[in-house]
């Protein structure tokens, strides 16, 4: 058995805006390994340049480190690569992979394996997503929105933080139009607003009925955050917050002290199924609501992420797409249908 890694660029069709500025690509590694009868078997380290605790120099050191460590089996890989959450989530794919290759002994699509057997897997059964709007200007945002809703999305995320009076505006007119019952509105500010500005938009967006907002100021700030959580007249969920905690300790400390009414699980950012469901298990010890969303892999990584997705029987809309914003990714059966994510 060898296993080796080589980086990937994914070039997106359309550059895409967020608070922290315009994305035109995004790097990602591709661990692969193959048996002794060459079955070849892909774990996606999606590591998100800028964003990622793992944006590190010594990345690919560390990943060299475990194409020569595999041996050691996941449990121990896991704990060595506490403080690479993407690598984590790269080594859970290689020995998912491998496990179902074992046991059901059937050639497999590399890039789409089955991980998680179901009625997703059987494609029987959807998992609904919310429909995702990028930052541009206002024309932009407008025909995505209009193309999100005549494709059946009953649930829309709109990337907020640069144009506040612009964004307010567009929020405006799709509340006026559509009520809360008809169409849910959720915002992403990326830590674009500050401690005092946050105040004051969020009841704003209270008035304007919205759902919930992801990160209103940026992480790091715990008693900043942990007062507007409370004061709050609407959800906040935590998204950028919970990237670099590592151990299981820190992450019951964090939402002890903060209190969110929901957190955002990147799996590619969090370490993977593992790491995400220490978090998952805390947040539901504590009260507090969670949802999965992708972080923009390749399709290899997203197909792992939405099988288990689906396992988690959570009936929130979920933040997962198809990888269809690549013009050089890798095969996929992934398909939206209405505002359902489906397996082909």
């Amino acid at each position: 058995m060898k296993t080796n890694f080589q980086s990937y660029k994914l070039i997106l069709k359309k550059p895409s805006g967020t608070s922290r500025g315009v994305l035109h690509k995004k790097e990602t590694f591709l661990l692969k390994t193959e048996n002794n009868d060459e079955t070849e078997f892909y774990g996606e380290c999606g590591i998100f340049r800028g964003l990622s605790a793992d944006d590190r120099l010594d990345y690919e050191e560390k990943l060299n480190w475990v194409c020569q460590n595999l041996y050691l089996g996941l449990d121990k890989l896991y704990e060595e690569l506490r403080e690479f959450p993407s690598i984590q989530f790269g080594v859970e794919q290689i020995f998912k992979s491998k496990e179902k290759h074992k046991i059901y002994k059937v050639k497999k699509d590399v890039f789409n394996p089955i991980l998680f057997p179901s009625e997703f897997t059987k494609g029987n059964e959807g998992i609904p997503i919310n429909g995702l709007i990028w930052m541009g200007n206002e024309e932009f945002m407008r025909n995505q929105i209009k193309e999100k809703l005549n494709s059946g999305f009953h649930c829309i995320k709109l990337k907020i933080g640069v144009d506040w009076e612009m964004e307010h505006e567009i929020l405006k007119n799709l509340r006026n139009e559509f009520s809360e019952n008809d169409l849910e509105l959720r915002v992403d500010a990326n830590g674009g607003f500050s401690f005092e500005e946050a105040k004051t938009i969020l009841q704003e967006l209270t008035d304007l009925k919205i759902h919930s907002i992801e990160q209103p100021i940026k992480s790091g700030n715990i008693d900043e955050m942990a007062e507007l959580c409370q004061i709050t007249p609407m959800p906040i969920a935590l998204d950028e917050e919970l990237i670099g905690i590592f151990y299981p300790e820190e992450k019951k400390k964090l939402l002890q002290e903060i209190q969110p009414q929901y957190i955002i699980l990147k799996p590619s950012l969090v370490g993977g199924w593992r790491g995400s469901e220490e978090w998952i298990n805390f947040a539901n010890e504590l009260g507090i609501n969670w949802w999965i969303t992708s972080a923009l892999e390749s399709s290899i990584g997203l197909n792992a992420i939405a099988q288990w997705t689906f396992t988690l029987n959570n009936p929130m809309p979920q933040g997962l797409g198809t990888g269809g914003l690549f013009e050089n990714n890798f095969p996929s059966k992934l398909e939206v249908r209405g505002d359902n994510l489906y397996f082909s």
